[in-house]
């Protein structure tokens, strides 16, 4: 029997947990991991996280007995992976689960902006039965630019067509095969941003995907074009998004995720401690850029469907039992 410690777990989770892992002590938790609840798991040996529970060197120096970590996540930038292979615990993730969930919400927040959704939603709180200023755009014959087509990627491709959209593709892996099958064509990032109508970011986060919206190609975006992020916040620099948006470069961007929205969860925690300055700037940022009338926003909830949540935790138990057996199939290499 192993001890394992769950963070960010909500109840009917808990009763799915306990019914799949019985053998197991179970200890739960609503919150991310913190420094606070480090004493309560020393003898944990398998730690399952989401995105916002950070693990690093500090953390993994705490828990002696840890073995794996199974975050509940496709993308696994919260975690330390050079401390945990020096410690030799193992980090597993769960690389597919909603690819249609998070397509069919990226397109959510594309009608939200083509049709003017948000906008009429807040004029008719006002009792506003108006319609002036709410002219939106068809989607078909318009051009969507995809940037990264693993399974979400795709699934945007095929919705897309579904609308009867022209769809540029730009990936380091190119299957020509998939292109012609699908309708879609690949080109550059360039390319891809000078003649898109709609660019929707399907890349994970890493080194080379940091910032890959920047300062110096989102001058060469399609004036008026949408910018769709379900991703990861930082794979857009802020300050560009805000310049785009400002400058009218952009007409509009449908986030589910920005640059420095863990912040804006501790903002609270930020009131004791005005002095960092960079920080402050970055939630100053996010606040200028949320409260723009085109713009939509989502609590990085695009994965946060009831199907997809289950597939998440049938894959983490899976996960964790593989990995306790040393089977483990979904180890990330760090």
């Amino acid at each position: 029997m192993a001890t394992m410690a769950f963070f960010e777990i909500k109840p009917w989770e808990k009763t799915y947990l306990k019914r799949h892992l019985k053998p197991h002590r179970l200890l739960f938790f609503d919150e991310p991991l913190g420094a606070a609840a480090l004493d309560r798991i020393q003898d944990a040996e398998v730690l399952s996280v989401f995105i916002y529970s950070r693990v690093d060197r500090a953390v993994l120096e705490r828990l002696a007995r840890l073995r794996l970590i199974a975050t509940r996540s496709t993308g696994y930038d919260h975690i330390d992976l050079a401390a945990c292979a020096a410690r030799g615990v193992a980090v597993l993730n769960v690389p597919s689960y909603g690819e249609n969930t998070v397509a069919e919400h990226a397109f959510a927040l594309i009608l939200s902006l083509s049709r003017n959704v948000h906008k009429s939603y807040l004029r008719m709180q006002r009792n506003d039965f108006s319609i002036e200023g709410l002219t939106g755009f068809d989607l078909q014959g318009k051009t969507l630019g995809v940037v990264g087509a693993g399974h979400i990627g795709l699934h945007v491709v095929r919705i897309a067509k579904g609308f009867g959209m022209n769809v540029l593709v730009c990936d380091v892996n190119r299957q020509p095969f998939l292109a012609e099958v699908l309708g879609y064509q690949y080109t550059s990032l360039d390319a891809l941003c000078r003649h898109s109508d709609i660019i929707s970011l399907h890349v994970p986060y890493n080194q080379h995907t940091h910032h890959l919206i920047n300062m110096e190609n989102i001058k060469t975006i399609k004036r008026g074009a949408i910018l769709i992020n379900t991703a990861r916040g930082a794979v857009v620099d802020t300050d560009a998004l805000l310049w785009g948006l400002e400058k009218g470069v952009l007409g509009g961007a449908g986030l589910d995720v920005i640059e420095g929205e863990e912040l804006i969860l501790e903002e609270g925690q930020l009131l004791h401690d005005p002095s960092n300055l960079e920080k402050w700037r970055t939630i100053i940022t996010d606040r200028r850029i949320l409260s723009m009338d085109n713009v939509v926003f989502t609590p990085h909830n695009s994965f946060n469907s009831r199907e997809a949540l289950v597939r998440i935790l049938d894959s983490t138990i899976e996960n964790i039992q593989g990995g306790l057996a040393g089977q483990g199939k979904n180890v990330i290499e760090g």
